[in-house]
């Protein structure tokens, strides 16, 4: 097969990244930068060797796949007229602001056809594919995900910007139905919510508990896994991974401390995480995230397979974000209806978001969120 034919819509932060290692993989040939002032898409494309493009619309007819890495609200748009016109898209996260337009892309994609990823590019982060194959059925799962400000992606809240990440990495674990929503949060500097923590319940009884800051002077980018037969510990910043696995007995629940003599109680914790808990740390290949979901993306155009991350798991991920974003709304703290309390206090109706069969049989993928009235 021939190179892929790419361009980059957008070169922003993250649009300079993808054009920058778009440009170093062999099966693809970056055609054009594309951005709409004059000396930023002039500057990109003389790094990467690309034509430098105002109108990304020009382009049709002359490239297979695009990257979409323009601000959010104009994701719907340029995305959709891509695909309209013949070529594979892969969306920055998230894929779009609402449920609606991401419900309309998804099923825009399939009608034609063409490949529909979504940039959610922690799925390829080494330390959560380091130990992604030994997180079966979790029970519990708790993220922090927190950073200072940095004066990007500031159309978006801190639900859409970094809480996306997880929602969409918990989903893809817990592989059932969100059946209830809780959620407080804060905006800071600015409309949009700065701070949120958020609690969802699934229909397989798992909890998660998602925290996300932008104006925090710790950062983190952590996330703890509980399952049946083990923890992972994951810090998707330093990209290293542990994983503890109880000792057999402990996991039958044969083991009882009771029983146990007073040198084995004194043995037996000093070596917890030797002999009962044990303890390892988990190997992750040295990749960059980014640069794999690109090859990602060139392997399900040319294979015809579904990528990693699909049109349909972003749009999940937003319609669980717009759960959390109503009621973020919908809390007040003082418990009273007087007084300012800012524009994430508006009016909140429980709903029922749109199910799988919106999409059709085929669509099992389709997260179904039901709202519990009251």
């Amino acid at each position: 097969m021939s190179r892929l034919r790419l361009a980059v819509v957008g070169v922003g932060h993250l649009g300079r990244i993808h054009a920058r290692l778009a440009a170093g993989v062999d099966e693809i040939e970056l055609v054009a930068i594309v951005d709409s002032r004059p000396e930023v898409v002039t500057a990109v494309a003389a790094e990467t060797g690309a034509r430098a493009v105002a109108e990304y619309r020009d382009l049709l007819g002359e490239v297979d796949a695009a990257v979409v890495a323009t601000p959010t609200a104009s994701h719907h748009r340029v995305a959709s007229d891509l695909i309209r016109g013949g070529v594979h898209v892969l969306v920055e996260k998230p894929i779009t602001p609402t449920l609606g337009e991401a419900d309309e892309l998804v099923q825009l994609a399939r009608r034609r056809q063409m490949i529909l990823q979504v940039g959610h590019v922690e799925r390829f982060n080494p330390a959560f594919v380091s130990v992604q194959d030994r997180l079966h059925e979790p029970k519990f799962i708790e993220a922090r995900r927190q950073s200072g400000y940095t004066f990007r992606s500031t159309d978006v809240g801190v639900v859409m910007d970094l809480m996306i990440h997880d929602i969409d990495i918990t989903l893809s674990l817990v592989k059932s139905a969100v059946v209830s929503v809780d959620a407080v949060g804060v905006s800071v500097l600015g409309d949009h919510e700065d701070m949120v923590s958020a609690r969802l319940h699934f229909a397989s009884g798992a909890v998660a508990n998602l925290t996300a800051s932008r104006t925090s002077y710790a950062p983190a980018r952590t996330m703890h896994v509980f399952t049946p037969t083990g923890f992972a510990a994951i810090d998707f910043a330093s990209r290293q991974a542990a994983y503890i696995e109880p000792r057999a007995d402990v996991l039958a629940r044969n083991f009882h401390v009771t029983e146990l003599d007073e040198p084995t109680r004194c043995r037996l914790r000093d070596h917890l995480f030797e002999e009962l808990l044990v303890k390892q740390e988990v190997p992750a290949t040295e990749t960059n995230a980014i640069e794999q979901e690109i090859r990602d993306f060139a392997d399900a155009i040319r294979t015809g397979q579904p990528p990693q991350v699909t049109g349909a798991d972003g749009r999940n991920a937003v319609a669980v974000a717009e759960v959390i974003l109503q009621c973020v709304r919908r809390h007040q703290w003082d418990g009273t209806s007087g007084g300012r309390v800012g524009p994430l206090a508006t009016p909140f109706t429980p709903s029922i978001l749109p199910e799988a069969a919106s999409f059709g049989a085929a669509d099992e993928d389709t997260v179904i969120i039901r709202r519990k009235a009251g």
